[in-house]
């Protein structure tokens, strides 16, 4: 990475300054915002943040209001709501002096993934991150998420949705950056319809990579599924963020995978 050196003048206690000269980066650094999913906490995200910002990244986790499963407006929190949290937060980490705005990733899990792509379509992302990404009925966007019917929802997982239909997947099928879709093998909330529904919307996405947790269930419960899917992440953002230090763009030769929608049948959720 070249480097950027300026003079500086440096204070001393006698009241004079001594020379020096200041060595950063000649470019400003990408910035990586997580968006946890429904009932975890900041806590959970962090060390994976610690590792990609080890990349030379600025990386950002926080709270939505309602989210984590003791908040006081657990029961109350809308969609609607916890899209104004993340848009807040997208912009106070856009808005760092050292973060290229040109260079924005966004990683969501479940609840957050869905909201992740939501803010795709509103705010500059050159990277998203998808880990089994829920989706929810447009309909339904004002109730509160814990107001939602669960069979309909569930019925509704179980079914081929079209971007058109769908604002999640709208934003998706408009996303021209690079994107990791992980589904886990044996996930009874998030089944593989939902999985290849986001598949097909990304269309115009400039490279697709999709990669599946064998035995893995949704909330990845086991410490050995998520080491893995730390390690599908950080080997991804290491590629993200090497091939846009080398030449602005993912390497052209970038995996794009996608899976049949009948890959298996889903788990009652």
């Amino acid at each position: 990475m070249s480097s950027l050196d300026s003079p500086i003048e440096i204070p001393v206690e006698d009241g004079r300054s001594i020379p020096g000269t200041l060595v950063a980066p000649a470019t400003a650094m990408p910035g990586v915002l997580f968006v946890q999913g429904w009932g975890s906490g900041q806590e959970q995200y962090l060390a994976r943040a610690r590792e990609i910002a080890a990349l030379g990244c600025v990386c950002l986790t926080f709270e939505p209001r309602g989210v984590a499963r003791g908040d006081p407006e657990h029961e109350t929190v809308t969609r609607e709501e916890n899209l104004k949290d993340i848009l807040a937060a997208y912009d106070l980490l856009a808005g760092q002096s050292a973060v290229d705005t040109k260079a924005i990733g966004v990683v969501g899990s479940s609840y957050g993934g869905y909201l992740a792509a939501v803010l795709s379509s509103l705010r500059p992302v050159r990277w998203l991150a998808l880990r089994v990404p829920a989706l929810y009925k447009d309909e339904d966007w004002a109730l509160p998420k814990r107001a939602l019917d669960k069979d309909e929802l569930a019925a509704y997982r179980r079914r081929p949705v079209d971007a058109s239909e769908n604002r999640a997947l709208a934003a998706c099928a408009a996303f021209r950056g690079d994107v990791l879709v992980v589904e886990s093998e044996h996930d009874d909330v998030v089944p593989h319809p939902v999985i290849a529904n986001y598949l097909a919307a990304f269309e115009r996405a400039h490279s697709l990579t999709y990669r599946v947790i064998t035995g893995a269930d949704h909330g990845l419960s086991e410490v050995p599924w998520q080491q893995a899917y730390t390690s599908l992440l950080v080997t991804w953002a290491t590629e993200m963020v090497l091939g846009a230090r080398e030449g602005g763009k993912a390497p052209a030769a970038h995996t794009q995978l996608k899976p049949s929608p009948n890959r298996g049948p889903p788990r009652p959720a």
